[in-house]
């Protein structure tokens, strides 16, 4: 797979997002499924794969742990912090709290340091200095190599920058979302920071994986979004055909649309795509070696966009939680 930069690592173009292993889109998959999943990514040539604490709480640490230590060389390993406090969810950016889930994370996850920790949140109630202090104490410390920031604005990033050098920011982006380009994509620019787009397949929707909302499981996060529900759905999935003809003027799958035009928009970004299915994770690799004309890309911005997508990201009340711009 090709390669491209996440501080100071060389790391797969497109990395393997691990949540969806424990946590979010309904019940997990099988233990053997999981397995195959992340071994068969290492051998399709995924050098990246990202987790965190609260996926599962604590339980996708300790799959990609145990799973994975004997292959700890073979891949940069994210996991990410302060969206825990002990075993229960909280927002929670005070450096006692981002300490001690970083010694839990290294003893789940088996290792003796994390390549990139993030704060997942910002606590509003502590200041971004203050927890990203904390991280840079853990990186002089050993624990950790670098430091990322999640779902944060650009003004954020460029405060967290001044205390400590931020590897990479994460946060949703993809061609129904596009909230990055607003500011913090272009900060990410200008400060040298990689650019981690989760959910870069839409939430598997521009994939064609949610075409009947009847099919989504009780706990599956996608039932409380927007862009999820009733006339937004409907409008979204007006999309959907077109799309997919689009990718078939490409020459790939929908994902691999998504993927593939996610990596052409800029070298910084390196999207992380998850899934349970090892053929779908196999396919996700293939995006890399894909080549999008000027032409295909255009009409991939003019029929998915601002304008013509339903619905916000995330609910007033989880927007309320993050600090990224629109």
């Amino acid at each position: 797979m090709d390669t491209r930069r996440v501080g100071p690592f060389e790391v797969s173009a497109i990395g393997l997002g691990c949540m969806s292993l424990s946590h979010a889109y309904g019940t997990p998959p099988p233990r053997e499924q999981a397995e195959r999943v992340l071994l068969g990514a290492l051998d399709a040539g995924y050098t990246f794969l990202d987790t965190a604490a609260v996926y599962g709480l604590g339980h996708n640490e300790t799959l990609v742990g145990e799973v994975l230590k004997a292959r700890r060389g073979d891949f940069v390993l994210a996991s990410k912090c302060g969206l825990t406090n002990g075993d229960r969810r909280e927002i929670n950016g005070r450096p006692e709290v981002l300490k001690a889930t970083c010694e839990d994370s290294l003893r789940r996850l088996q290792t003796d340091v994390i390549d990139l920790y993030y704060l997942h949140r910002w606590d509003r109630r502590v200041p971004i200095e203050e927890s990203v202090g904390a991280l840079a104490d853990l990186v002089r410390e050993g624990k950790i190599r670098t430091i990322g920031l999640s779902e944060v604005s650009a003004p954020t990033l460029r405060r967290a920058h001044a205390v400590h050098p931020i590897a990479a920011l994460q946060t949703e982006y993809s061609p129904w979302t596009r909230n990055p380009e607003i500011a913090v994509l272009d900060a990410c620019r200008r400060l040298g920071v990689a650019f981690v787009a989760f959910s870069p397949v839409a939430r598997g929707f521009l994939a064609g994986g949610v075409r009947d909302l009847a099919r989504l499981e009780p706990g599956d996060l996608r039932l409380n979004m927007p862009r999820f529900q009733g006339e937004n759905f409907a409008k979204n999935l007006a999309l959907l055909d077109r799309f997919e003809a689009l990718a078939d003027e490409a020459g790939c799958t929908p994902a691999q649309l998504c993927l593939a035009w996610l990596l052409a928009r800029d070298e910084i970004i390196v999207p992380i795509p998850g899934t349970t299915s090892p053929d779908h994770m196999r396919e996700n690799a293939a995006a890399a070696s894909v080549r999008l004309s000027a032409d295909v890309m255009a009409k991939v911005d003019e029929l998915v966009n601002p304008d013509t997508v339903a619905g916000p990201r995330y609910s007033e009340a989880l927007q309320a939680t993050i600090d990224t711009e629109g």
